[in-house]
Order: structure tokens, then sequence, then C-alpha cells
């Protein structure tokens, strides 16, 4: 059960942000290599967790199991305001749950009525709207999230926002802002699995990334939301794992945090969507920049395949992946979903945090369970 000191924590809009939708293995592209621009001089700060490099000290993670409303649940991301935590994840409309502790959940909406119009260009029949992802700047919530067809390149990221997450909130209310970007067949990137990132000046950036060329980044404009062309055209190709000895493009839904001066990515290898079939797994790498080169633990670049894994089967879970992240307290609690081989395969809800060893580098309870 969750330590009952996080049954008292009133931390409004702690923000964290997280993981997006699954994608097939598709052909690899031919061409070019991709232009990866030199790394921006930026230290890692936000409001929360400490960027200042300190002397690194062992802590223990633990696993919370959730109850309630946790079935179907895709591509999670979770965020905390006023005494609520929300959990938004992939399907219809961009559903969400709540709960007090984290422990039990239940069902609390849906985004949107209908399925924007602006993305029947995209998929003129719509049913999941997939990898929501959730952060908090410029006084609103930001949700963005990923409309496509499983396997396609031509897709598009948009973006909603609202003052509140409460929806019995007079103020509640969520206006959709339309694409900010969009791929097409031929693209070095895929435009899903969209995740906000806000540097040491509290400037937003967006990553994103399924498949292809991997995992890319690019500077947001703090008051629209959406790019900035003029001011920051830069492009950053944070991993890629097409480039890496086994040439196998399987990586998607970046999710990046900040602890102790150093960035940490993690990104979800293989395939997803197969019930207890899949072999989704979560690697990491960490870097001094917010826009890389991010390493692994071997000291491997995750821009030519590398990462070090974090996360895989244990017990009953398969193809654990597609985490998100909420801070509270130094405590990095990561939500994920994973595949439940005694019911049918079908994707749960998991919740743990992370444990940190005295070198920096995190992992996870769950992976002492023998699969």
């Amino acid at each position: 059960m969750i330590r009952q000191a996080l049954l008292g924590i009133v931390a409004a809009l702690t923000v964290v942000v997280g993981l997006a939708a699954c994608q097939p293995v598709p052909a690899i592209q031919s061409g070019s290599a991709p232009s990866i621009v030199a790394p921006s001089i930026a230290t890692p700060t936000i409001s929360e967790p400490s960027t200042t490099a300190v002397k690194e000290v062992a802590t223990h993670g633990e696993i919370i199991e959730p109850q309630g409303f946790i079935r179907q649940v895709h591509d999670p991301v979770i965020a905390h305001e006023d005494g609520t935590y929300y959990i938004f994840h992939t399907g219809v409309r961009i559903p969400f749950i709540c709960s007090k502790d984290m422990v039990t959940w239940e069902f609390c909406g849906r985004i949107f009525e209908s399925n924007p119009a602006w993305t029947r260009e995209i998929n003129p029949d719509l049913v999941d709207t997939w990898a929501p992802d959730i952060s908090y700047f410029n006084g609103r919530w930001h949700l963005y999230y990923a409309v496509s067809t499983f396997g396609s390149q031509d897709s598009a990221i948009g973006l909603a926002t609202n003052v509140t997450l409460d929806p019995t909130s007079p103020d509640y209310k969520w206006v959709d802002h339309g694409e900010v970007l969009r791929s097409r067949p031929g693209d070095r990137w895929n435009a899903i699995d969209p995740n906000l990132v806000l540097d040491e000046k509290g400037e937003p950036w967006l990553a994103w990334g399924s498949f292809w060329q991997g995992i890319w980044m690019r500077k947001v404009d703090a008051s629209t939301g959406a790019f900035g062309d003029a001011a920051h055209p830069d492009v950053y190709n944070l991993a890629d794992r097409s480039a890496g000895p086994d040439h196998n493009p399987a990586i998607e839904g970046a999710f990046i945090v900040p602890r102790n001066g150093k960035w940490y990515l993690f990104a979800s290898f293989d395939q997803c969507c197969q019930g207890a079939s899949s072999t989704y797994n979560v690697r990491v790498g960490r870097s001094d920049a917010l826009t890389g080169p991010y390493v692994d633990r071997n000291g491997g670049t995750l821009a030519e395949g590398g990462g070090t894994l974090i996360l895989s089967e244990y017990g009953q879970w398969k193809g654990p992946g597609h985490n998100g992240m909420l801070i509270e307290d130094g405590v990095y609690w990561m939500v994920y979903h994973a595949y439940d081989a005694q019911v049918n395969g079908i994707p749960k809800l998991r919740i743990e945090s992370l444990s940190w060893d005295a070198d920096g580098w995190p992992s996870l309870p769950s992976q002492t369970q023998a699969p």
C-alpha cells in the first residue's frame, strides 16, 4: 500500500508529463542519416526537483497496487491538483481517472465531447486518441495528444488547454487549439508520443517520435504552446534506435525528467499492443543538457541505439511501458501500463516509485520479481 505520508500530500499543480501511443515496426526508411543539431547549452532546472548537482544518496522505491477503474488504461500520464491525482490515457476522446491517494481510482470523464474536426483529415474514422501528455505552464494546463492510424506516418500532435483539471469546477473547460505538429510519409519522424518538458528557465520544449528516426525535440512558444518558428527553429534528434547496431527502429514514447543536475530520458523499446505477447520494455539514458547527448550507464549514446534497461516483464505483467511520472517530495512515481497475463492480456495501470543508486542511476522494485 501507499505510504501513509503520501496520503497527506497537498501539492497543488504538481506537474508531470508522460508518454505516448504504440506503433508496429515500419519499414526502415532509406536515404541520408538525420541531421542532428548540436546540443544547446542548457543546465536542467525546473521548479520541483532540485537541479543543483549534489552528492548521490541511494534510495529505495516501492510498488503501489492500484484498485478500481484501472483496466484498459494504456499510455498513462499523471498530474496532481488540489489534493486529487489525475491519470489521462489513450482512448475514446481521451478518458481520465481520478484518485485521492493513488490507490483507488474512479472514472472521471473524457476530454472531448466529440473528436476535434481537424482530426478528420488525419483519420476520418478516428476512435482512440493517443498518448495524452499533461503539463502546466503559462497559467494553464496543456494537454498534448496524438492522432494517427496504426503503423502510419500520416500523424499529428494536437493541443488542448484548461485552467483546471477539476471537472466539478465552474472554470473547467477544455479548449482545443488544433494541430501543433504534422508528419507525412518520408519525414524523419512520426508526429506522435508528445512529451512537454520545462527547462532551467521554465521554458517549454516538446519531445516526440515513434519508430522511423526516433525521438526529437524542439522549443515551444510558452504563450501559445505551439512552435515559435522564427526564434527557435532548431530540431534535436535525442534518440534513434535505427542508427544502432541492430538497425531496429522500435523506440517511442519519450519521457524526460531532471534530477540532481542531469536530465533523464526514458523511452519504450520493442512491441506494445499484443496483449500478453507484447515485448515492450523501458530504457533510460541521461545528459547534462536537455537537448542531449543522452548516454546510458555503459556510455552508449541513445542517438545510436543505446539505453539502459530499467523495466521489463515481471510476474503476470507482460510488455510494461509508456511511462509517465509524478515528482513529489523528491519521490519519482512512475505510472505505466502492462498486460495482465492472468486476465486475457488486457492492459492495466501499474504504479511504482524509482530507486536511485549511489551513482545516480534509477531502477524499479518490480524488477526483483521473476518473470
